[in-house]
């Protein structure tokens, strides 16, 4: 639970800093379309692949009956 909170806080910093840094820009920046759908969709399918690599590796390790019930 602590690494998602500071995953989410360091979002967070990362956003403050972004939007501050825009109010200060001198100039307007015009949007190119590679960079806007590599981070729309880029990272979140990075971050679905990390995840599930995670959940993967989480689900063979340590119990060897799988969760079945054994009566």
């Amino acid at each position: 639970m602590w690494s998602l909170l500071r995953v989410w806080a360091l979002a967070l910093a990362l956003s403050t800093a972004l939007v501050a840094a825009g109010e200060r820009w001198p100039q307007p920046l015009t949007p190119d379309g590679r960079w806007v759908w590599a981070l729309v969709l880029g990272l979140p399918l990075l971050m679905g692949l990390w995840l599930w690599s995670r959940w993967g590796s989480a689900r063979g390790a340590g119990n060897p009956d799988r969760g079945e019930s054994v009566n």
